[in-house]
């Protein structure tokens, strides 16, 4: 379809072949996840706000991660519902947008999951310092840069490949990512391996920096049964979410980059679309049920609007 470099405006998604009652009830179930994932984020945001005893360090980086959840999800379920709904396609435009959304809003994750790693390494090992390096001043400017930063990498990122001569229009994804859309150039830029490279290895950095703190944190905690204790109740819900979001994006990245065309379509749209379904409701889900503060609050409303509602 469209392989003359001159007229190619439109791209073909893949992976859309059901039956009308199949596509149906996919579209329902993916609204409804759709739904849960908007309000559990919305939930914990709304709670983090208004309450200011959450108005703390650890609390302000929960709420910016439920914040690029929304931010992720709407790049990908609205399209998708839609395609579901009518014919796979999206324009060069839309691709680009929906790519450049959804890679900003993975490294938007990383970069906070790395903040709230330093957050508990200050918390934990260096408490004595902890209220005063972590004031509002620069907490403004950790989330500033948490979100600066990954927006201006793939801001580069998409823009290389703007304006590029492409060969085909025909992307083997429910969802446009630059990898493919790479793939289709007749000359891949250079300045994309580039960048591409750059992203990497900033990203595996904070992989790292995120790996550094744990071993530090796990060996100052583990001698202690206080700290230890400390540790399991502020630590482990980040680190539920860090492994589930680290290995989610690693399935789709080592899908795309070393796929088998022998794997059948429904398996690899389930290995590309796993981090936009599991990482939006894990997040909210594990902060909500493991961290007391934000339960608390979680149940005194509910009990407020439960007693308004029987007078």
């Amino acid at each position: 379809m469209m392989e003359n470099v001159s007229v190619v405006t439109m791209f073909t998604l893949s992976g859309l072949k059901f039956t009308y009652v199949q596509r149906m009830t996919i579209f329902l179930l993916t609204l409804l996840w759709y739904i849960i994932i908007l309000l559990s984020n919305f939930t914990m945001i709304v709670v983090i706000v208004i309450d200011k005893k959450l108005h703390k360090p650890m609390y302000i980086f929960l709420c910016n991660l439920c914040i690029n959840a929304v931010y992720g999800s709407v790049g990908f379920y609205p399209k998708f519902l839609v395609d579901l709904l009518s014919s796979h396609v999206i324009s060069y435009a839309g691709c680009m947008l929906q790519g450049y959304v959804i890679h900003s809003s993975s490294c938007c994750d990383f970069s906070i999951l790395a903040l709230m790693a330093f957050d508990r390494y200050v918390a934990i090992c260096r408490p004595l310092v902890y209220h005063s390096f972590m004031s509002k001043r620069r907490v403004s400017l950790f989330v500033f840069f948490s979100w600066f930063i990954p927006l201006f990498c793939m801001f580069m990122n998409t823009a290389v490949l703007l304006g590029r001569k492409l060969c085909g229009s025909h992307i083997n994804k429910v969802y446009c990512v630059n990898w493919m859309v790479t793939n289709l150039a007749c000359s891949p830029p250079t300045a994309s391996g580039i960048v591409t490279a750059f992203n990497i290895g900033l990203y595996f950095g904070h992989f790292l920096f995120i790996c550094w703190s744990y071993l530090y944190l796990v060996k100052t905690c583990i001698s202690s049964t206080d700290m230890w204790k400390k540790f399991m109740q502020t630590c482990l819900p980040h680190l539920i979410c860090l492994i589930t979001f680290t290995v989610t994006v690693l399935l789709d990245l080592f899908y795309m980059r070393f796929g088998s065309a022998a794997l059948s379509q429904h398996l690899q749209n389930v290995m590309s679309m796993t981090f936009l379904l599991v990482t939006p409701v894990v997040n909210p889900l594990i902060y909500g049920l493991n961290l007391t503060s934000i339960r608390n609050r979680m149940l005194s409303i509910l009990y407020t609007k439960k007693k308004i509602g029987i007078f």
